[in-house]
């Protein structure tokens, strides 16, 4: 009985530890939405006992420069480094990877390079579009990637919230089969943002006459690429809008969307909730 004790003893203090890796598990995966089947693939010493790891939380709707700015400051990258990260898009000879960086709650190795960190980020957003496609069943209309991608990032940009992402993005889509201009403001601060100045400035009258291929303003049409990094609602979005005649939108000061079929009731809209 005496050997019976000593034993469960020692197992005592070898469980409380494990008691407490499954609370810190179960707050890593609640607060900071890292995948659960992430973390299962990646042992408890490498990902949360290790100091090698780094977690690295990414927000939805950055560009790919303030996602770089996030991740250099946890692996401690240079100027090069995030250059790198930024223009990893050369090295596979795509166009731009704007959009594609997922936004959610990473685990990285400190020492990985701008091109490993850049594989992930694009392979979970791959990851989680398939997910969104399958979801949908039976689709309103084929809809291409990159169109997606780009209307996905705008309604990132543009929505007050989650409850109106939907609606934007029928509206989004009348504009384009209605052959109009978006006159999307979003965009605007796109084409006119700097690391001086700020990536999202607040937009002026004068910004709409931006000379830039994202100004939706002047040219009809998607911008050239997508303006920042949707999260899975606003992807969800793109490709599911919902049925709408509205061709404009607002939001209030609260953040409340109101939408309107015709451009008097637009203005209609202005004049209610804006001034």
């Amino acid at each position: 009985m005496l050997k019976y004790n000593l034993v469960m003893k020692k197992f005592k203090y070898l469980f409380l530890p494990i008691g407490l890796v499954a609370v810190i598990f179960g707050m890593a995966t609640y607060f900071y939405k890292i995948d659960p089947e992430m973390l299962a693939k990646i042992s408890f010493y490498l990902d949360l006992a290790n100091p090698s790891m780094r977690v690295v939380h990414i927000q939805e709707g950055l560009r790919k420069e303030e996602v770089a700015e996030v991740v250099a400051k946890k692996l401690n990258w240079d100027e090069q480094d995030k250059s790198n990260f930024i223009n990893a898009h050369l090295a596979l000879s795509d166009t731009n990877l704007e959009g594609k960086y997922f936004p959610k709650t990473y685990v990285i190795h400190k020492d990985e390079s701008p091109m490993e960190v850049s594989n992930t980020m694009t392979e979970e957003y791959s990851k989680q579009v398939e997910k969104v496609k399958n979801k949908i069943k039976q689709p309103k209309r084929i809809i291409n990637d990159d169109t997606a991608l780009k209307i996905a990032s705008i309604i990132q940009r543009e929505a007050g919230g989650k409850s109106d992402m939907r609606l934007i993005s029928g509206i989004i889509w009348n504009r384009i089969f209605n052959g109009m201009k978006l006159q999307v403001d979003a965009t605007l601060q796109y084409a006119k943002g700097s690391e001086e100045e700020g990536w999202w400035q607040r937009v002026s009258p004068d910004d709409k006459k931006i000379d830039s291929d994202y100004n939706t303003y002047l040219n009809k049409g998607l911008p050239p690429s997508a303006i920042a990094n949707p999260g899975i609602d606003a992807i969800y979005a793109a490709y599911n809008p919902i049925d709408t005649d509205c061709l404009f939108y607002i939001h209030d000061k609260n953040r409340k969307i109101h939408c309107a079929e015709t451009y008097e009731e637009h203005k209609q809209n202005i004049d209610k909730y804006l001034k």
